[in-house]
This record gives C-alpha cells, sequence and structure tokens, in this order.
C-alpha cells in the first residue's frame, strides 16, 4: 500500500483532529525536529523539550499550513526559530554545555573531523537560504529522498530541483568558508547526507503525540518557549508579508511611470508630424501663389507699358497694386487696379458704321 503523504494526513488532523494521523507525522519527521535542536543545544533534555515544543506549534497551526507546504521543511524552519528562542533564553549555559558536548563528540568520533567543524555552523548556514533551497537541501539530504522525488515536492522538473540544491550547496560552502571551515559542495553533501539526522529517544514520539494533542499536559517552560516561538514565526510572516506589499507597489509605480512617459512621447511626436504638415502646405500655398497666370500677365503688362514709355503709377498705386497682386486675383482691390490700368490705355477707333 502506497504510503499516505504529509499534506494528506495533516489535512486529516486539521479536519477531524485525528490522533492517529498526528502520530503519523510525528513519528515521520521526529528525528529531523530533534536532530536540528541537539546541534543547537548540545543537551538531550533541551532537545526533547524543543522537540516537544515545535509539535505543538504544528499541532496549533496546521488548519493554516496549505497543501503545497513542504512539511519537512517547514518543521526543520520551526525546530531552528524554537532553538534559537531557547538559546536566547539560556544562552551562557548552553554555550558551555555545548562545547562540552562537542568535546565529548569529537573523542567518541575521531574520524568525523569534517562535521564536528560544520554542524556549529550548519543551521545558521541554512538560515541564510530561500525557503525554497532550505526545502531542497532538508529532503534531498536530511531526509535522503531521490531528486524525481525532490522536483515532485517542490513542483518544478528534476532539472531545475538538481540547480536548486547545487546552489544552496555552494550558498553553504561559502558561508563555512566565511566562518573559518574550508570544504568542497561534495564534502557538505557528504557530511549532511550522513551525519544531519540522528536518532531521537524512542519513548518521545509518543509522548509527544500526548502532550500536544493534551494542552493540559504541556509544562510551563514548554508552553512559554511556544508562545515565544510562535510570536516570532507571525512576525517574520508579516515582515514578508510588507517587503512583498512594498515591492508590488514599487512595480506599480514603476509602471506608471514609464506609462506617463510614453504618452508624452507619444503626443510629442504627433506634435513634430502635425508641424511639418503645417510647414509643407505653406509650402506648397507659396509655390501655387507664384506660379499663378494672372499675376504673370498684369507683370507682363507692366514691363510693356514701361517700354512704350507709359505713365507710371504712382507710387502709393504701385504699393496698393503688389499688394492686391500677393492677395491673388480673385481680390476685389485687385479688380479695381485692373480697371484703372485699362482707362489709362489709349482708345482704340471705332469703325464707321455705312
Amino acid at each position: 500500500m502506497d504510503e499516505i503523504d504529509d499534506a494528506e494526513l495533516l489535512a486529516k488532523f486539521a479536519r477531524g483532529e485525528c490522533e492517529r494521523s498526528f502520530a503519523a507525522l510525528v513519528e515521520r519527521h521526529i528525528h529531523l525536529v530533534h536532530s536540528v535542536a541537539l546541534r543547537h543545544t548540545a543537551n538531550p533534555h533541551h532537545a526533547e523539550e524543543i522537540t516537544q515544543a515545535v509539535f505543538v506549534i504544528l499541532a496549533r497551526k496546521a488548519r493554516s499550513l496549505g497543501r503545497r507546504t513542504v512539511l519537512s521543511g517547514w518543521l526543520y524552519h520551526a525546530a531552528r526559530l524554537t532553538a534559537a528562542n531557547f538559546r536566547r533564553a539560556e544562552s551562557r549555559r548552553v554555550r558551555r554545555e555545548q562545547e562540552a558536548f562537542m568535546q565529548s563528540t569529537l573523542e567518541a568520533n575521531p574520524t568525523d573531523a569534517m562535521w564536528s567543524e560544520l554542524a556549529p555552523l550548519l543551521d545558521d548556514a541554512m538560515a541564510g537560504l530561500r525557503t525554497s533551497e532550505r526545502d531542497a537541501v532538508v529532503m534531498r539530504y536530511f531526509e535522503s529522498k531521490s531528486l524525481p522525488e525532490v522536483a515532485a515536492a517542490l513542483g518544478v522538473a528534476e532539472r531545475a530541483a538538481q540547480k536548486r540544491v547545487s546552489r544552496a550547496l555552494e550558498k553553504l560552502r561559502t558561508s563555512f568558508t566565511k566562518r573559518g571551515v574550508a570544504s568542497t559542495t561534495v564534502t557538505i553533501a557528504g557530511a549532511l547526507a550522513a551525519n544531519s539526522v540522528q536518532a531521537a529517544p524512542a519513548a518521545l514520539a509518543p509522548m509527544i503525540s500526548t502532550m500536544a494533542l493534551q494542552g493540559s499536559a504541556i509544562a510551563g517552560s514548554t508552553l512559554t518557549l511556544v508562545k515565544g516561538t510562535l510570536h516570532i514565526m507571525n512576525w517574520i510572516q508579516t515582515k514578508t508579508a510588507v517587503a512583498v506589499a512594498a515591492g508590488t507597489l514599487l512595480v506599480a509605480g514603476a509602471s506608471v511611470a514609464v506609462s506617463h512617459s510614453r504618452q508624452a512621447e507619444a503626443q510629442l511626436n504627433q506634435a513634430q508630424a502635425l508641424q511639418a504638415k503645417l510647414e509643407a502646405e505653406r509650402a506648397a500655398a507659396s509655390k501655387n501663389l507664384t506660379a499663378d497666370p494672372n499675376i504673370e500677365k498684369l507683370e507682363a503688362e507692366l514691363k510693356a507699358q514701361r517700354a512704350g514709355g507709359s505713365q507710371a503709377l504712382p507710387s502709393k498705386e504701385q504699393a496698393e497694386r503688389a499688394a492686391a497682386l500677393a492677395n491673388g486675383p480673385s481680390n476685389p482691390d485687385l479688380q479695381k487696379l485692373e480697371a484703372e490700368e485699362k482707362a489709362r490705355r489709349p482708345q482704340q477707333p471705332q469703325p464707321a458704321v455705312q
């Protein structure tokens, strides 16, 4: 029978608070959460308390998680936040205990020197990854899933999932190098696959399932830890929403500015085209006026009169005639001047009537 996926188990629990569905989720992911907590605290008792808090948070937020949520990635993120919250509350004591635990680990596993260097830096480096990259690393190396399974969970092609994993490993390598630990992506991948998840105590899973479903059984310190982590998660969610809204407004403002710029450019081009058209019409009108046959005829008559010794028009009449010529052949001033010109010409004798 095919194994029921996380989304379906979570949906069943959210609808009817099915204890079996939630218990199955706890059994499936408790080792991941416990390992994150243990890396942060180096104290098994504190790691158990953090693990309990994470699954209590899951029980409370089950209805708000969508089907596209990668539950293992979400639990990893919640475990890191809860452990960080715990460490802030007891930072000095935790630091001393972590040093003692790491020293004992080195003595017990002398051949695992690389992991002992990476482990204290791992979760801070993972915090610098994007959610999709962190989910890909958790599924690929913490849960030992194949690339096709990772791609299916992320809703991308297998090649895209491989690129996402490779990009995340390179970011982890860069982070470790800045902290003084030189390694390669291959070494990091091997260390994560072999050491990132350790077995949790056998009795912890059923105890957590009971505690998460029965709020009254939660210890005071665990309840305080749950509330603190929920507050941090809500703050991160609000901050992300504000950032997305600000980005949307910025893009919208840029789009409006570009639209206004394009409209102004179009109006300028239209005005320039209209001006060119008017200049062309003026040039055509001037050319037509110069070539008018009536004007040419009158100019020829004036030249003939001057050559024949005819009396010239007074200067005022010359100016009026020039203005009339400029106004076109249909102007009444031109007709008046033409009549005066005919009156000045010598009359031809009429033939006698027999």
